[in-house]
Formats: structure tokens, C-alpha cells, sequence
């Protein structure tokens, strides 16, 4: 038995509540779950998972501050709707980065599933990004994220891990629609 997977998938948990909630709070348990992964996914060789989770320590510092300072100081930043002037440049940074990470997951490492951790770690780029913007949207990049890793990692053979992601994809229904009623 994976401790160090129990562990992440308890701070997991919390995590999606905070951010269930949009408490600014999430972000605390979004600097612990990614240093707890880092060594659960690079022991089960899911190796652009890794590189993600660094990602995700440094969005979670970069949310924080965007959700504490985006706005006014005495305002916190409001859930909207994403622009669609940024809908092609996020494609753009998720091709980009999919095909970018699956190139080097193939070349240069022993991955068996470098085209399904490809293509989570680089949709997970562009949903972090969404919900440190705080747009309603990111939730619908969740729900595919979450999706494809609990198939992912029950093949990884991560049941802890896999099930909180089917957890997550639940949940990442019903943050959808708290979000929309919490919307300005």
C-alpha cells in the first residue's frame, strides 16, 4: 500500500472541496497534493505527470496571488465567463504543449502511456491557467482532465489516485453549476 498516495488522495479531497467552494483556501492544499505527487507519479513512471505537478505548485502560488490581488484590494476576483479571444490561444498552448510532451515522453523516456499523459498534463496546463482567471469554463476542461486519469491510473495501477479523479470528475459537475449561481 501507497502511504504517500493515501496521503495525496486526502489532501486531494480537500482541495476539491475548497475549490467546490471557490475558497481562496484551495490553493494551500494545491502547493501540498502536487509535492505529495511528485514522487507517487514518478514511482509509477508517469513521468509528464511529475512535470505537471511542478506546474501545479507554481500555478497554485500564482492563483493565490490572482485571486487574492487580480482586482482591487478590497475585492477578491469575481467568476466570469472566459472571453472568447482566449479560446484559440489556449488551443493553441494545448497542442503545443500535448504534442511537445508527448515528443520528449517518447524519445526520452520509458512511458507506456505517453499519448493519454500527454494529452492530461496538457489540458491540466490550460486548466490551471482557467481557474486562477477564476472562469466558469475550467471546470468543462476538469471534467475531461479527470475523466481520462481515473481510466489512466487504475491501467497505472494507482487505485487511491484513480478513484479521487472519479471523484473529481463528479464533483467537477456539480462546481459547474455552484459556479454558474455564484457568477456576478
Amino acid at each position: 500500500m501507497n502511504y504517500l498516495e493515501i496521503i495525496g488522495t486526502l489532501v486531494g479531497l480537500v482541495y476539491l472541496w475548497l475549490e467546490y467552494r471557490a475558497s481562496i483556501h484551495l490553493w494551500i492544499a494545491g502547493m501540498v497534493m502536487p509535492a505529495i505527487y511528485l514522487f507517487v507519479y514518478y514511482d509509477a513512471g508517469l513521468y509528464a505527470d511529475v512535470g505537471i505537478n511542478v506546474y501545479y505548485l507554481l500555478a497554485a502560488v500564482y492563483g493565490w496571488w490572482r485571486w487574492r490581488y487580480g482586482r482591487r484590494a478590497s475585492q477578491q476576483l469575481p467568476i466570469t465567463r472566459m472571453p472568447l479571444r482566449r479560446y484559440l490561444p489556449l488551443t493553441g498552448v494545448f497542442a503545443a504543449s500535448f504534442f511537445a510532451i508527448a515528443w520528449l515522453l517518447i524519445d526520452f523516456t520509458d512511458s507506456t502511456v505517453p499519448w493519454l499523459d500527454s494529452f492530461t498534463t496538457a489540458l491540466s496546463i490550460v486548466g490551471m491557467w482557467m481557474l486562477a482567471q477564476k472562469y466558469l469554463e475550467q471546470w468543462v476542461v476538469w471534467i475531461a482532465v479527470d475523466v481520462v486519469c481515473c481510466g489512466l491510473y487504475f491501467y497505472k495501477e494507482l487505485p487511491f489516485t484513480a478513484t479521487l479523479y472519479g471523484l473529481y470528475a463528479v464533483i467537477a459537475l456539480f462546481g459547474y453549476y455552484k459556479w454558474k449561481r455564484l457568477m456576478i
